[in-house]
C-alpha cells in the first residue's frame, strides 16, 4: 500500500470519527443542559449550541463570556453557549445528520451552504449580517522552525526534493481549502494560467505532505507538539498563536500571494425555531461585529471586520500581502465544485 492510499484510508476513518464524536457529544450536551443551564438566580439559563471550526477554540471560549456578559446587562437575562470544534466540512456534516446547533461559525461559505441545501438554513443567510456574514477574517501563511533552517520563501519553495509539509485535508477541514486555493493561484500566475502546468505544480506540493490531519488544529498539534515535518501551511491565527506561546522556536513566512479567508456565520434555522432561541441566536452571531467584539477578535489573531480596528493591528498582521479572494475563483460554489468535490482536481491530483 502506497504512502497516498494509506493516507487517504485514515483520512476517511478519521473523518468519519470526527463527525460521530460531534454528533453524540452534542446529543449529549442536549440532554443535559437543563442541569447545566441553571442560572445564579436558580432561574432556568436559555442554552445555545455553536457548532465551529477547529482553530477558533481560544476565540470562542474568550467571546462567550463577553456576550454572556453583554446579554446579561442588556436583557437581564443569562445564556449558557455549548461549544462545538473539529475540521470545518466535518463539523457541517455533523449538524446535517443531527448535531443540534443553532448557530454555525464554519471556515467557509460552502460549509453554510452545505447545511442550508439540507433545509435547516433559510435561504438569504448570507445577507443575514454585514459583510456576507463574515464578521471576521484571516489569511494562509507559512509557520516555520525558528530561523528558517530550509529557507522557505514561498509556494515554489515548498515543492522541493525532501520537503516536508503539514497541511491538513479538504475533504474535512475548510482551512485545507483555502491553502490549496492559495497555492493553486500562485502557481496559476506563475504558469499564466496554464491548468495542467497549475496541477503538475499542485501535484508536487501534495507530495511532499507527509502528514494530513483532519483539521487546522490537528496540523497545528503534529507540526508544534509532535515535532513533525518541515513548515505548516496554516490560518494566520495560528501561527500568531504559536510564535507568541513559543517565540524562539517559531517564525511566520508570509509568501507572496495568499488568499483572504472569510469564515461565515448563520443561524440553523430549523434548529433555532425548534429550540427557541431565534431571538437569541441573532443576537449572539450579531454582536460579533460590535466594537468590543472586534476588539476581541484581533486579539485572538483574526482580522476584524471593522477598518478602524483592523489598523489598530497593524502591528500583528501584514496588511500588505497580496490577497486574493475566492470572487478570483467565481465563488465558493463554482470552487468546491471544481476543486474538492469527489471526483475533483483535489481527488486527481492527489490520487495519481
Amino acid at each position: 500500500m502506497n504512502k497516498m492510499t494509506s493516507l487517504n484510508i485514515r483520512r476517511t476513518i478519521v473523518s468519519t470519527t470526527l463527525v460521530l464524536t460531534t454528533i453524540l457529544a452534542l446529543t449529549a450536551c442536549g440532554s443535559s443542559s437543563a442541569a447545566d443551564g441553571a442560572s445564579s438566580s436558580g432561574k432556568k439559563a436559555s442554552t445555545i449550541t455553536n457548532v465551529s471550526y477547529d482553530p477558533t477554540r481560544e476565540l470562542y471560549a474568550a467571546y462567550n463570556q463577553l456576550f454572556k456578559a453583554h446579554y446579561l446587562e442588556e436583557t437581564g437575562e443569562e445564556v449558557e453557549i455549548i461549544q462545538s470544534h473539529g475540521g470545518s466540512g466535518g463539523q457541517a456534516r455533523s449538524v446535517v445528520e443531527g448535531a443540534d446547533a443553532d448557530v454555525v461559525t464554519l471556515a467557509l461559505a460552502h460549509d453554510i451552504t452545505l447545511i442550508e441545501n439540507a433545509g435547516l438554513i433559510d435561504k438569504g443567510w448570507l445577507s443575514e449580517f454585514d459583510r456576507n456574514s463574515s464578521p471576521y477574517t484571516s489569511t494562509i501563511v507559512f509557520l516555520v522552525r525558528k530561523g528558517n533552517p530550509k529557507s522557505l520563501k514561498d509556494w515554489d519553495d515548498l515543492i522541493k526534493d525532501g520537503i516536508e509539509i503539514i497541511n491538513p485535508d479538504p475533504k474535512s477541514s475548510g482551512g485545507a481549502c483555502w491553502n490549496f486555493l492559495a497555492a493553486w493561484e500562485f502557481s496559476s500566475r506563475q504558469n499564466s494560467g496554464d491548468e495542467e502546468a497549475v496541477k503538475e505544480f499542485m501535484r508536487k506540493l501534495y507530495a511532499n505532505v507527509t502528514v494530513m490531519d483532519s483539521g487546522a488544529r490537528g496540523a497545528t498539534t503534529t507540526f508544534v507538539e509532535n515535532g513533525q515535518g518541515d513548515v505548516l501551511i496554516a490560518w494566520e491565527n495560528e501561527a500568531l498563536a504559536t510564535v507568541s506561546e513559543y517565540p524562539e522556536d517559531y517564525e511566520i513566512v508570509s509568501p507572496s500571494i495568499s488568499i483572504l479567508a472569510q469564515p461565515s456565520v448563520a443561524i440553523v434555522d430549523e434548529n433555532a425555531n425548534k429550540n427557541g432561541s431565534q431571538e437569541l441566536s441573532n443576537a449572539y452571531l450579531e454582536y460579533l461585529y460590535s466594537d468590543e467584539a472586534q476588539q476581541l477578535i484581533g486579539e485572538y489573531g483574526y482580522r476584524p471586520c471593522t477598518e478602524a480596528i483592523l489598523q489598530t493591528f497593524s502591528d500583528k498582521f501584514d496588511l500588505t500581502m497580496n490577497l486574493c479572494t475566492i470572487d478570483d475563483f467565481g465563488g465558493w460554489d463554482a470552487a468546491y465544485e471544481k476543486f474538492f468535490m469527489d471526483g475533483g482536481i483535489f481527488d486527481e491530483i492527489y490520487n495519481n
